[in-house]
């Protein structure tokens, strides 16, 4: 059995809390992004709201000069139809400045300046969420040379226990988020995302710490390699959309309180709430959840399920067993799969749905921080045994 190199061990946990405190870093900057989304949106309103009479001054000044190259009346109001053809001209956006607090009014002036439903970028001047970003990706580079190191220092995959698993799921769930960053702008996922990497990170370090070591005889097999992999992969995906679930239930809230007039104080004080106006709408976050859903699902199905079942009929001599964690990885499943088929044919659409890929990533910290730790059985792994 190879030796353990203590001196790379030692820069993977120094590199492993230096990412930590990066980390901790940029949630505080995306945090402090969504306290400010308030002063962002009343910067773009203004420029727009330039934009817009710029437009207005030089239809104007278009309609002036056809009219005195026609000859006619210096007197001649332009009146409605100056108004129409401005208003034709700016779809809609320009007019009167009205109330800028009324919510309901920003909303549909400047909301498709604001985010795209399609979460592509529009233009809106983010600097303390890009700032946030780039601290990301510099903890995203330390984390991951300190997982690499981790693995090379024991000589073999690095996801051999609960402390290293926690880690490595942590770092796929950045490069995930990181991924989708460079075609969709979900900056609005950041605090979310962070946060759980940073709590990630803390619960391995408390909870779990575990010595760079040799594992036991049953996960010395390249199937780790696979097998642990498609799992940390689908974990990655299924954060993203259980932040997006999340989200869609208050900005589904949000929506109905505005269409209702923002009754009770309640209701007011959520139409209002600015951050979600950074946010795409329901239905746009429910679309994306979905197809997101699909491809991790797909990548559940490969991991823990079929890559996992040759990995027992190997190490075991059978495909399935009723083992705690078996069982908690097939209800996942389940669950999943019952989202994406009510999705799809049954038409449960709106919060039903995001309630379901909600209970979807329960069963997954269930499995991970309950079954794991408190259930014995043949995949109690939570520390090296050596």
């Amino acid at each position: 059995m190879p030796t353990i190199n203590v001196q790379l061990a030692e820069y993977s946990e120094l590199f492993m809390l230096i990412a930590a405190i990066i980390y901790t870093l940029a949630f505080i900057l995306f945090s402090i992004d969504i306290a400010r989304s308030s002063a962002t949106i009343r910067r773009v309103e203004a420029e727009l709201a330039q934009e817009t009479e710029a437009e207005r001054a030089a239809l104007r000044e278009k309609k002036l000069v056809a009219a005195g190259s026609a000859d006619s009346t210096a007197g001649e109001p332009a009146g409605s139809d100056d108004a129409s053809t401005v208003t034709a001209a700016t779809g809609g956006v320009a007019g009167d400045t009205g109330d800028s607090d009324s919510t309901g009014g920003a909303d549909s002036a400047s909301g498709a300046e604001l985010v795209d439903e399609d979460m592509a970028y529009v233009g809106t001047r983010r600097p303390i969420a890009n700032v946030a970003i780039a601290f990301t990706v510099i903890a995203a580079l330390a984390h991951a040379f300190a997982v690499i190191a981790r693995g090379l220092a024991a000589s073999r995959w690095p996801l051999g226990n609960m402390f290293e698993f926690l880690v490595g799921a942590a770092l796929v769930v950045t490069l995930v988020y990181l991924v989708v960053l460079i075609r969709r702008d979900v900056r609005f996922l950041g605090v979310f995302v962070l946060g759980l990497v940073v709590t990630m990170m803390v619960g391995a370090t408390i909870g779990f710490p575990t010595p760079v070591g040799h594992v036991q005889p049953a996960l010395q097999s390249p199937w780790i390699a696979i097998h642990v992999t498609l799992a940390a992969m689908s974990i990655g995906l299924f954060v993203l959309t259980f932040a997006m679930s999340l989200l869609q239930l208050v900005q589904a809230r949000r929506e109905a309180a505005l269409l209702a007039g923002a009754e009770t104080r309640a209701q007011r004080v959520l139409a209002r709430a600015s951050f979600l106006r950074l946010v795409p709408s329901a239905f746009a976050l429910e679309n994306w959840s979905y197809r997101i859903n699909a491809v991790a699902f797909v990548f559940w199905t490969l991991g823990p399920m079929i890559t996992g079942a040759i990995w027992a009929r190997e190490s075991w001599g059978r495909y399935w067993g009723w083992d705690t964690k078996e069982v908690w990885t097939f209800v996942i499943w389940v669950v999943y799969a019952g989202y994406l088929h009510a999705r799809a044919t049954r038409g449960w659409t709106g919060n039903r749905a995001a309630w379901l890929s909600i209970i979807g990533f329960a069963c997954i910290i269930f499995n991970y921080a309950v079954v794991n730790v408190y259930f014995p059985g043949l995949h109690s792994y939570a520390g090296l045994p050596e």
